[in-house]
């Protein structure tokens, strides 16, 4: 079978699903939400134990999901699943000029620093404007700091970064040790020294 035929097959279940399934019958974008993130995190450990069995059957749920909220969308008469996959293809085209039009860009660096400025374009307010809230807090953490080194925002070495890790340390260890101090501010200042350990863990390439 083509993939073309296999996911035109797919698709044909996902609606004969959704016309005569009681529990497809009553879901909803919001019902689906947080089974699509279980699903998400099913997939990463698959992939981090490189279970290919899992990763396959995992990616297999998610574009189930995919297909889910498109026929929602459908209904709901917002978009279609051709409309969706046309944009996301002409997004694509658009944020590789360097393979789509005449830009040259020599490397990932360049090519993810280009991305950034495009995105701007399309109405982002700021470069950290694309960082979803519902991250989890290291993951938004370290996608900040990602997105803001692309931009320029970076340092130029690993004893600097380790330095800032030092100095909200001892912040952290002078407003602990003050019995005067809320515990907001502690509560501040913690934060402070998760954040800059995540970024020297970014920095030295830890995951």
């Amino acid at each position: 079978m083509s993939y073309n035929d296999a996911f035109k097959e797919l698709v044909e279940v996902m609606d004969t699903l959704r016309e005569k399934c009681p529990w497809d019958q009553k879901q909803t974008i919001h019902t689906l939400s947080n089974l699509t993130v279980e699903e998400v995190y099913e997939l990463v450990e698959g992939i981090s134990t490189q279970d290919w069995t899992n990763i396959k059957e995992e990616l297999g749920d998610l574009m189930l999901h995919l297909l889910f909220y498109s026929k929602i969308a459908t209904e709901e008469k917002q978009f279609t699943l051709e409309e969706m996959i046309l944009a996301q293809i002409e997004k694509l085209k658009r944020r590789h000029p360097h393979i789509y039009g005449d830009l040259r860009l020599d490397d990932e660096a360049a090519v993810k620093q280009n991305w950034e400025k495009i995105k701007l374009t399309e109405g982002k307010k700021s470069v950290l404007g694309g960082v979803p809230n519902s991250l989890t807090a290291v993951i938004k953490a370290y996608r900040m700091q990602d997105k803001a080194a692309q931009v320029g925002f970076e340092w130029k070495y690993s004893e600097d970064v380790w330095d800032k890790v030092m100095e909200e340390l001892r912040e952290l260890h002078d407003v602990i040790e003050d019995k005067n101090e809320s515990i907001e501010r502690k509560t501040e200042e913690m934060g402070d020294v998760l954040f800059s350990l995540i970024n020297y863990a970014r920095f030295n390439k830890i995951d």
